[in-house]
């Protein structure tokens, strides 16, 4: 049986690493959108958020997410923006993480409706995000179809794959107990 000790740094590190998943996914694997809306980009940052959230639970995708993505905004000139990011891609980490933890039924609906959740809370969140930063309530509808894409293009990525992942960490976590 593994001591508390060893869990809390084990969940330590684990954060860790899935912060900075997220981060360097969002940073190096991105497409800038001078065009749309209020320029800003489609990323793959989601995708680690989505894995962390589904395998490891709402308090990781919250943490990989807010964390993650705030500290990329905050590195890439987009400071202003850190705030707002921290608590709406936390939110959609903890509410993915929470429906895929809580919902019964077949793994790949409850996650596919965990990511269509997800996608609401960054679209409401960055649509009154960019209200508040502009003081305009129009011109936040040009960013919707690129955060859009963002959510849905990481759902394609996860959704199919999580499953095989999460039995990958179930038998590793098999393993380090007959291990100790």
């Amino acid at each position: 049986m593994l001591s508390t000790e060893h869990n809390k740094t084990r969940k330590l590190v684990l954060n860790a690493l899935l912060i900075t998943l997220t981060f360097l996914a969002t940073m190096f694997i991105n497409i800038r959108l001078p065009l749309m809306g209020n320029g800003g980009l489609i990323h793959l940052g989601n995708v680690p958020l989505l894995i962390a959230a589904f395998i490891f639970g709402k308090k990781s995708g919250a943490i990989a997410g807010a964390f993650g993505m705030a500290l990329f905004d905050i590195v890439s000139g987009w400071t202003l923006w850190a705030p707002f990011t921290f608590v709406i891609v936390g939110a959609m980490g903890y509410v993915a993480g929470l429906i895929a933890e809580k919902m019964p039924g077949k793994k790949t609906l409850v996650h596919s409706l965990a990511v269509a959740a997800a996608l609401i809370i960054k679209v409401v969140g960055y649509y009154f995000t960019e209200v508040i930063l502009y003081g305009n309530w129009i011109q936040p509808f040009g960013s919707i179809p690129g955060n859009i894409m963002q959510v849905v293009i990481a759902g394609i990525i996860v959704v199919p794959l999580v499953n095989g992942f999460k039995q990958r960490v179930g038998q590793q976590k098999r393993l380090d107990k007959t291990q100790l």
